[in-house]
């Protein structure tokens, strides 16, 4: 014998830029570039077993409401307050569907010139949201970023670990410590109804994930792991739990005595792969359980 087990189904990255026109602190446009993912779930169980379409919202649907939200909500719209809109809907319109499941990544664009409506991609860094609505537990919001690459040149050392047959590495008292951050954030329940300002909160946590980095003497790739997510939890209102996948972008000082040269600590060779991942979770002692934040 066998049985369903837990599915849903959505509209997975749906590319949606939107301009805000003159909506500007000095009339220049305000750009949204995003990639969205919804993912529906309920009494979906028909689709399954007999092949029944009934309560089936189709995703080529999911992907027309988000184009249409995006005007219906205008402005220059956080992508939280988006996502929270988006999964509503499906929850409240959809009587078969008691949970949905948005994801948003979006990429920044920077101003450039004096016209008002030219721009420059800001990097690798992207700015990520989570938001489940359920029917039962209400909202969560998890809201982070990734590749954000942020190098130390000096003030990180690794030594004093076991050693064994198989150790080549040697110890070090200054190293490059370079990593890229993968970082994420669970808000308490009440923020999604309590006005909270999405664009602040993300700003002041690339901020503090910046500014952590940047002020830690690290000894470990782990001990600057705990002091970022510390920081979140102490410097950013309504954070409660912080995630992160921190990889060890490597750099080996490249032997220059070959060419009668001294290196000192000045040329190094950026390591690609294999690299060391460092992952952790950081929570506030009162945290309330996770429950769906971070399906």
């Amino acid at each position: 014998m066998v049985q369903l087990g837990t599915n849903r189904y959505g509209k997975a990255e749906v590319r949606l830029v939107h301009v805000a026109r003159g909506a500007g602190p000095s009339g220049e446009d305000l750009l949204r570039d995003w990639n969205i993912s919804s993912s529906l779930a309920g009494d979906l169980a028909g689709s399954h077993l007999t092949g029944s379409n009934a309560n089936v919202y189709p995703t080529d649907s999911q992907k027309n409401k988000a184009y249409a939200l995006a005007k219906e909500l205008g402005g220059d719209v956080p992508p939280e307050t988006f996502a929270i809109e988006f999964g509503s809907f499906f929850v409240s319109s959809q009587e078969p569907i008691t949970r949905a499941r948005i994801a948003i990544e979006e990429y920044g664009w920077n101003a450039i010139g004096a016209t008002g409506f030219s721009f420059a991609r800001s990097g690798d860094l992207v700015r990520t949201t989570v938001v489940h609505v359920d029917a039962t537990a209400g909202v969560s919001v998890v809201s982070g970023l990734k590749d954000l690459t942020v190098l130390n040149t000096t003030a990180s050392e690794f030594w004093g670990y076991p050693k064994d047959g198989y150790t080549t590495l040697p110890e070090t008292k200054d190293r490059i410590l370079a990593t890229s951050v993968n970082a994420s954030w669970r808000f308490l329940p009440s923020a999604a109804s309590a006005g909270t300002d999405w664009d602040a909160a993300f700003a002041a946590a690339q901020g503090v994930v910046l500014a952590t980095f940047a002020s830690t003497y690290s000894y470990s790739l782990q001990q600057t792991l705990y002091a970022i997510g510390t920081a979140l939890i102490e410097e950013v209102p309504s954070v409660c739990e912080v995630r992160l996948a921190l990889p060890n972008k490597h750099h080996y000082i490249v032997d220059l005595t070959p060419f009668g040269l001294e290196n000192d600590r000045e040329v190094y060779l950026a390591g690609d792969r294999p690299y060391g991942l460092i992952e952790g979770t950081v929570l506030a002692d009162d945290a309330p359980d996770a429950g769906i934040a971070w399906d």
